[in-house]
């Protein structure tokens, strides 16, 4: 896995923007439930073309956008997730929305995951979370089919990976790009589905390490740097209710750390990154969880690089925990300059500030400038490559100071 060597590495988080025609091909394949003749050609030009544009912006360590995940109808910012959904079998799909299935308990705790809708901070702010004017309202979802698992979880999407890996190795050479990073989904964030079969939520969330370890294996296999996003060990603490004990809530996510590594496990630790984010939504998170009660957690994951929020105005402050937490030896970080959650585009001399910060607390070498969360379907796309650019220019303006 490239580290900045020489100069400070340009990367982000995973989802792009996607433009009106994959939008559409995407709700063409929804509605009527397979790939329509011309389909794969549209996501693998789609992806030529992602591939490119990062390259012109001046990312010099790009993905695929994530176009090869299917979106949940239009809500193009969930596809990290609901992908997954057609890529497991022994579900089934039902109407009646994303916000309604309640989460099993963990073992060693009597705290269990509350409704999608009983987040804290939604009801917190339950009248701006309603008010379509207040720039936080979380979109339409009551329409959307949402999993249940009725039997033995499989990993059932052997098709559309190879697919996947095979779309962005043709970008990543046309661009002349030496690497780059595909996402899947962890354990942990895969079982926020509903279970009807498995008896417990240890054995549940397990069944779906061992079924999504067959996507981890095949993207490195393909030659590319995997990337595995957990909001789960981050988000989960806002949709506990009430709100729980900071210990129980370790022990609680220590499960999903276990069921990651054992998925993971012999892997190869340089090619794999870690993703965590307290939920791309917009809106006040004001339940979220401190980054010092989890970092540990974090860094007990089988992974060489750790992606973070540090961008916005809840979780900037945060980088000090490095002043305190060392990070072991051969690992890099990717922390969020920028964020997805301001249509405001940061100045480039904020972002070589931010990334200076980093760098003199755990070496410039291990620094790679990210982004905190996908910017697909959370900003315009005209914005969401604005922010992009303005990344790679600050990361030449700290390059330029740090190795003076």
């Amino acid at each position: 896995m490239r580290n900045s060597k020489d100069r400070i590495e340009v990367s982000h988080v995973g989802s792009l923007p996607r433009s009106p025609e994959l939008i559409a091909a995407n709700k063409r394949r929804k509605d009527e439930g397979q790939r329509f003749d011309g389909f794969d050609e549209i996501i693998s030009q789609a992806v030529v073309d992602v591939v490119q544009k990062q390259k012109e912006v001046g990312v010099t360590i790009p993905n695929d956008g994530e176009y090869g995940h299917a979106m949940s109808g239009n809500v193009d910012y969930g596809a990290w997730w609901s992908y997954s959904f057609h890529r497991l079998g022994g579900t089934e799909l039902r109407s009646g929305g994303l916000l309604g299935v309640v989460g099993g308990s963990s073992p060693g705790t009597d705290i269990r995951l509350s409704s999608f809708a009983d987040r804290r901070d939604w009801n917190i702010f339950k009248d701006a979370y309603q008010d379509p004017t207040a720039g936080i309202a979380l979109g339409d979802t009551a329409g959307e089919a949402f999993p249940f698992v009725v039997g033995p979880l499989t990993y059932t999407g052997q098709d559309e990976i190879k697919a996947d890996v095979a779309n962005l190795k043709a970008a990543l050479d046309a661009a002349g790009f030496e690497e780059g990073f595909m996402t899947a989904v962890s354990p942990g964030s895969a079982s926020r589905i509903g279970n009807e079969y498995y008896e417990n939520e240890e054995e549940f969330i397990y069944a779906c390490a061992d079924a999504m370890r067959e996507e981890y294996k095949a993207i490195i296999d393909g030659g590319l740097i995997l990337q595995i996003d957990d909001p789960s060990i981050a988000e989960n603490f806002d949709q506990i209710v009430p709100e729980p004990e900071i210990e129980d809530y370790r022990k609680f996510t220590q499960i999903r750390v276990e069921a990651l590594n054992y998925a993971l496990r012999d892997l190869p630790s340089d090619r794999i990154r870690f993703h965590l984010c307290w939920g791309s939504w917009h809106g006040p998170h004001t339940t979220d969880v401190e980054f010092r009660h989890i970092v540990d957690l974090m860094l007990q994951i089988n992974a060489d690089a750790y992606t973070f929020e540090a961008a916005n105005a809840r979780h900037e402050h945060e980088w000090k925990i490095w002043e305190d937490v060392k990070l072991p030896e051969g690992k890099m970080i990717l922390p969020g300059i920028v964020s997805h959650a301001t249509n405001v585009v940061e100045h480039p001399e904020l972002v070589a500030e931010r990334i200076e910060r980093f760098a003199k607390l755990v070496g410039r070498e291990n620094v790679v400038a990210s982004t905190d969360c996908g910017l697909g379907g959370r900003i315009h796309p005209q914005i969401a490559w604005a922010k992009l650019e303005a990344l790679a220019q600050g990361a030449d303006i700290a390059t330029k100071r740090l190795w003076a």
